[in-house]
């Protein structure tokens, strides 16, 4: 028997700017790499962000000093 395991994120927030400006801010690559840190510690070199039912999103998380890094990503299943 195969068992699907499904999980999903959902994001809430209030943010005080114009809403144009702020989903700019959280869609477009150049500037997920600037707001996605952990910490003062790490940076996000790498972003990809193709927002549309099907579409992949991925990061590259790294400690600034080289130490570690990861990258994490998935697949939008419902854009709306």
């Amino acid at each position: 028997m195969t068992t699907t395991e499904t999980n999903s994120i959902t994001v809430k927030t209030t943010v005080n700017a114009p809403v144009s400006k702020a989903w700019e801010i959280w869609i477009k690559p150049e500037h997920i790499t600037k707001w996605s840190t952990a910490s003062e510690d790490w940076h996000a070199p790498k972003a990809e962000n193709d927002l549309r039912t099907g579409g992949v999103f991925s990061t590259r998380m790294e400690a600034k000093d080289g130490s570690f890094g990861f990258d994490f990503g998935g697949t939008y299943t419902n854009v709306k």
